[in-house]
């Protein structure tokens, strides 16, 4: 992580905090956290606006231990150290500040225009009008904590002499409306993970039928004999069956680590989260060892905490295998993107009513069944064809045969 964006303020300049309280909540690259304070204090001055993305090792507030020292902090900035290979050594902390972040840690100053390639900050209602305005932020000069770009900034900008460039973008542009929305931290990790597993994991894709009459049969009995202390999900029959699958055909349970193979004593299960941030998959540990009711405490517990920004990192940690299920949206059939570094992850559908022949030679004995479809997406540098194959006819036998999970 090299970057983070203070979500919002639970405290203000001249507000008295005490050890434990929340200073800020924070967008992380996978969640939104906590600052905790950890001694009592007093909030002298606050560096960083809402929805600001600053550097790691930036200076965001100043406290002190008394009141009167408040009024010392009222237009203090932090100094910004020089670039240079090795970070000189941390300059002394104002007088009567907590010790916080050393001001040499922070960016270096710039007060020139952005170079291109330079990564440039804005807040985002300097972007928003950046871009209504047709401007480009690497020309304006930020005025802002640590040279931020503000609103400020691009009303106050006034371009260079005009030549036949902007004539050319105004006519490409034409009159076509537009609303740019603002990305999230997560969603701009999300992004990154995602584009790089399609360009550097070599995919392939193996579906399956399984039919699923015995599990929900075997499911209704067991939600109809919990009395509604549990409600069994088919998605947590779905997480058990992989589970024990990895341990049948624990080639899968593995990661590509470039020079060798790394496969995993654990069986680590990653479950799919739709977010307002964006898509989460927060992890179930040791799903092997867990029963269907266990499995189905911890999703549920995890996909409240992901839909309330409430994950914590240990939460997001990665596990050995993933699944995506939109069956509960209609989705019959889709193949699912890799989740690095993992070797495989399971698409699961809806599941259908199907027509298909009865046992026996008559070909008009028909029966009608329940089915799902699944599919495996696999790196093909760890798991060849026939293992995947393997694993899927592992997986089905599961499903098909729910009380095999109990063995």
């Amino acid at each position: 992580m090299t970057a983070g964006t203070i979500a919002s303020w639970t405290v203000a300049e001249g507000d008295e905090v005490n050890a434990g309280d929340v200073f800020c909540e924070i967008e992380t690259d996978k969640a939104t956290v906590d600052f905790e304070c950890q001694n009592d204090c007093f909030v002298a001055k606050i560096f960083v606006q809402e929805g600001e993305e600053v550097p790691t090792a930036t200076p965001v507030m100043v406290t002190v231990e008394e009141a009167e020292d408040i009024a010392a902090f009222a237009d203090f900035v932090p100094e910004a150290a020089p670039a240079a290979a090795s970070p000189p050594p941390a300059a002394d902390p104002p007088p009567a500040a907590a010790p916080a972040t050393p001001a040499s840690s922070a960016p270096a100053v710039v007060h020139a225009p952005s170079s291109p390639g330079t990564r440039i900050f804005a807040s985002p209602l300097a972007k928003k009008l950046a871009s209504a305005k047709g401007i480009d932020l690497a020309a304006v000069r930020g005025t802002g904590p640590h040279n931020r770009i503000i609103a400020a900034d691009v009303e106050e900008f006034v371009p260079a002499v005009a030549t036949s460039a902007p004539m050319a973008t105004q006519s490409a542009v034409g009159t076509t409306e537009f609303t740019d929305m603002e990305t999230s931290t997560i969603r701009k990790v999300i992004a990154r993970k995602l584009l790089e597993s399609k360009q550097t994991i070599p995919h392939y894709y193996l579906s399956i039928d399984c039919e699923m009459d015995a599990l929900m049969s075997t499911r209704a009995q067991i939600n109809a004999s919990g009395d509604g202390a549990y409600k069994i999900s088919v998605n947590d029959f779905v997480i058990k069956a992989s589970a024990l699958a990895l341990r049948d055909v624990p080639e899968l349970n593995a990661s590509w680590m470039d020079t060798f193979i790394r496969q995993y004593d654990n069986v680590d299960i990653n479950v799919a989260v739709q977010t307002e941030s964006g898509l989460l998959t927060p992890v179930v540990a040791n799903v092997d060892t867990l029963g269907l009711q266990g499995i189905s405490a911890n999703v549920k517990e995890l996909a409240g905490k992901a839909k309330a920004s409430k994950l914590t990192p240990a939460d997001l940690n990665v596990g050995s295998f993933t699944i995506s299920n939109l069956g509960m949206f209609g989705i019959k059939h889709f193949c699912a993107i890799i989740n690095p570094p993992q070797a495989a992850i399971l698409a699961v559908g809806t599941t259908e009513k199907r027509v298909v022949p009865a046992s026996g030679d008559d070909p008009n004995d028909l029966k009608v069944v329940q089915v799902m479809n699944v599919t495996l997406s696999c790196d093909h540098r760890v798991v060849d064809g026939a293992m995947g194959a393997m694993w899927l006819n592992a997986f089905k036998g599961y499903m098909e045969n729910p009380l095999k999970m109990l063995l």
